[in-house]
């Protein structure tokens, strides 16, 4: 069941009210329904934490916390799947979105060096940019659909599967 093997990979809860980013959200975090485990709050986290995944933005995580609260998610699990674009995982994400970005635009890619500087980012704004973030915003709303409706449907069809298996008992 989804219930017992999330559960398992989850972080205390007490770890994360505990955590200095999150203070800023106060007495919210005391929330008991952000802290559930059901087949709504469970897709809504999803839907969350892969949103804020493809959001080229430092602190993403503190972003998911909050969209967590405002929209009444499993609030682990939405900071969590933040760290599907980690240092290691994010060129190759981020150079995707980019890909996605000039496929809808029409636009040939452009070659770039990346260069860890201020300057650059500036310069970059306004070349590949406009692809990256259109990209950026694509795969995320596309990812988090994804995750929403594909959680309801994984977590329907274990709660069907189970109640099969206790009618043949």
């Amino acid at each position: 069941m989804p219930k017992k093997t999330i559960k398992k990979l989850l972080p205390d809860h007490q770890k994360i009210k505990a955590n200095k980013h999150l203070q800023i959200f106060g007495d919210l975090l005391h929330n008991g329904n952000l802290w559930h485990l059901n087949r709504r709050s469970v897709a809504k986290a999803f839907a969350v934490g892969l949103f804020c995944a493809f959001i080229p933005i430092p602190f993403q995580m503190v972003l998911a916390a909050g969209l967590a609260i405002i929209v009444h998610a499993n609030l682990p699990l939405s900071i969590a799947l933040v760290w599907i674009t980690n240092p290691v995982t994010m060129p190759a994400i981020f150079y995707f979105c980019y890909v996605v970005g000039t496929w809808i635009l029409g636009k040939q890619e452009q070659a770039f060096a990346f260069v860890p500087s201020w300057q650059w980012v500036v310069d970059s704004v306004s070349t590949i940019g406009p692809s990256f973030l259109l990209g950026c915003a694509v795969l995320s709303i596309l990812f988090s659909l994804i995750g929403y409706f594909g959680i309801h449907g994984l977590w329907r069809y274990s709660v069907n599967k189970a109640w099969k298996k206790r009618m043949k008992r």
